[in-house]
């Protein structure tokens, strides 16, 4: 006849650890660490479960008692101060400590759940005329000796503190509005301003710009122009006008093309 055993069935690896501890009679803070990682490594492989889940949750314990084992196995190393370093044990004892708070305090909660249901409330029956009653209030004895003066000072006060907490750097501070520019059309326009200029002055294109952005933005288009070949630059002396020369090319070609395209150049 097959002995049937019922294995128990523990919330969690430290779970399992409190169970061996108080069944060994050791002290938490001094766990044999070698007879706690063998019956733990024995229940483990008694566990049928098919919950990845929580066979990880255990098999990483398990792992982590190996390698707190391995470390005690070691030879001590004194730190410069002269002290000894850390027991590998302390962090696993600091969380057995406070799982078994927790898990003392669900004790608790669920006695106090329990308390609970023997009692029975019964729902408030209060007239609404009751219900609905506010105590008057009495201004006189309210306000009390409040006049003007101390009104006056009261509100001179908040209105201080009011003052204070603005930021005197920030509050100067302006809403910054975007500026959007169409870089289709502006690219039309300079084209067309530079194919019916031939050659003109930077400084000349830039005064038709009404804003910063569109600025930078006529800036860019003209990069793009020399990098496609259809312009060149030209500068007779430090710090004289550039000049914006187009080249010998088709109207075309010239106007036809589109920036921000690959037009075949690396």
């Amino acid at each position: 006849m097959a002995l049937s055993v019922k294995l128990e069935v523990f919330e969690g690896p430290l779970d399992l650890l409190l169970h061996l501890i108080d069944k060994n009679k050791v002290d938490i803070y001094d766990i044999p660490i070698v007879l706690i990682t063998e019956q733990y490594m024995e229940y483990i492989k008694s566990m049928e479960t098919e919950d990845m889940n929580v066979m990880s949750e255990f098999l990483l314990m398990a792992a982590t008692l190996l390698d707190i084992k391995c470390r005690m196995l070691l030879p001590k190393e004194e730190t410069r101060e002269g002290e000894e370093e850390e027991d590998p044990r302390a962090e696993l004892v600091q969380k057995l400590l406070e799982y078994k708070m927790y898990k003392y305090m669900s004790f608790e909660l669920k006695d106090m759940s329990m308390s609970a249901q023997k009692y029975i409330y019964k729902a408030p029956t209060i007239p609404k005329e009751v219900s609905a009653y506010r105590e008057p209030v009495d201004y006189e004895t309210l306000l009390g000796d409040v006049n003007l003066q101390k009104l006056n000072s009261i509100f001179r006060e908040t209105m201080k503190r009011r003052e204070d907490k603005i930021d005197p750097i920030r509050s100067q501070f302006g809403n910054i509005e975007k500026d959007e520019i169409d870089l289709d059309r502006k690219t039309e326009y300079v084209k067309s301003y530079l194919w019916m200029s031939k050659e003109t002055s930077f400084r000349e294109l830039l005064e038709k710009s009404g804003s910063k952005m569109e600025i930078i933005v006529t800036f860019l288009i003209i990069l793009e122009l020399i990098k496609v070949g259809l312009i060149e630059i030209k500068q007779n002396k430090l710090f004289d006008d550039i000049y914006i020369i187009v080249k010998d090319v088709s109207q075309e070609e010239f106007l036809g093309v589109t920036i921000g395209e690959d037009n075949g150049e690396e």
